[in-house]
């Protein structure tokens, strides 16, 4: 369980930190620099959050004292069809040296971490010891130009009850590393079923639960190759909190349950751009930037979900969808007594 678990994780964040390759525009100078990362991992920041804020119930049933689940729990969040998350407009007029090779100075639509425009070239320009330097380049692509759609995630979760119908829960992965990724998460939950403390909660067809659920992820990746620009130590470091508020109900029937819950999600996404960064050519050549810059994202909403938990003794699946800003889809295996 552990091995898939890990292969999940760290190969979706191999991926996600992949997409923020975009240290060749310090060619344009570390204000531009600055200004196009925050906008081009802005999608790729909040759909990580929403990611994150799932999977803390599949029921809202909380165990009495002593019964246990733990679980393997996965996330897909997909963002296939939001075109305004896959993009966003870059204005040259907003930027000190960048500009667009084609139709220079008219703003357009580029790809974000999550898009997939490819080819959109860019130059800057400028005067070195009196004669005029050109650079171009190419702006990066997106997780959609490498044929993926969704960011995924998956981690171990456990929930042991308590008395009066209170449920505490805990989700951790160890910091694991894949193909230049480090990750690891950290999160704990509180569950409490309102229905436990009525006198005849168990003659109710339903139950009623309130979840709160806090997750940290961090993460690191090392993005060192580039054309332009060298240096050392080039690397991305990621801190992620989200928070989620959810009001539950589900069915307390023996084999098959069908839940849903109402929340609000908020979080925010920290990225520090560390190591050194030198310009080897166009006219920022020989310029050195040093842990240029940090990147952050806040981040909040309204979400729902709608599941199914299916138990078979100590085994049960369960299967849920979520709607918010971005829709994740949400899957457990999970072992348990009581």
């Amino acid at each position: 369980m552990k091995g898939l678990c890990t292969l999940v994780l760290s190969c979706s964040f191999s991926v996600v930190f992949a997409q923020a390759d975009f240290n060749d525009v310090f060619a344009a100078g570390v204000e531009d620099a600055e200004k196009f990362a925050t906008d081009y991992t802005a999608p790729l920041s909040e759909s990580v959050v929403y990611n994150f804020a799932t999977g803390w119930y599949n029921t809202a049933d909380a165990k009495p004292l002593g019964g246990f689940e733990i679980s393997l729990v996965g996330n897909i969040t997909g963002f296939k069809n939001k075109e305004d998350k896959r993009t966003f407009l870059l204005d040259p007029n907003d930027y000190e040296n960048l500009d667009f090779v084609e139709n220079p100075g008219v703003a357009r639509n580029v790809s974000s971490a999550l898009g997939d425009i490819s080819g959109v070239e860019v130059f800057v320009e400028g005067q070195v010891a009196g004669f005029n330097v050109r650079e171009e380049f190419e702006l990066p692509s997106g997780l959609s130009g490498e044929g993926i759609d969704f960011v995924p995630s998956g981690y171990l979760q456990a929930s042991v009850g308590l008395i009066k119908g209170t449920e505490i829960k805990a989700r951790f992965l160890p910091k694991l590393e894949y193909e230049g990724a480090k990750v690891g998460l950290l999160g704990f939950g509180l569950q409490h079923d309102f229905t436990k403390l009525l006198p005849a909660d168990k003659l109710l067809p339903v139950a009623i639960s309130a979840v709160i659920g806090y997750t940290a992820v961090n993460g690191d990746y090392d993005f060192s190759d580039a054309d332009l620009i060298e240096g050392e130590d080039q690397r991305i470091e990621a801190k992620i909190n989200t928070w989620a508020f959810n009001a539950v109900v589900s069915t307390r029937l023996p084999v098959i349950n069908f839940y849903g819950g109402l929340g609000y999600v908020t979080g925010k996404s920290t990225m520090d751009v560390l190591g050194t960064y030198v310009v080897t050519r166009g006219p920022f050549s020989s310029e050195t930037y040093v842990d240029p810059f940090s990147i952050t994202k806040k981040v909040n909403g309204v979400t729902g979900n709608i599941g199914a938990k299916l138990k078979l003794g100590f085994f049960r699946i369960n299967a849920d969808y979520t709607l918010g800003e971005f829709n994740t889809f949400n899957f457990g295996l999970n072992f348990g007594f009581r």
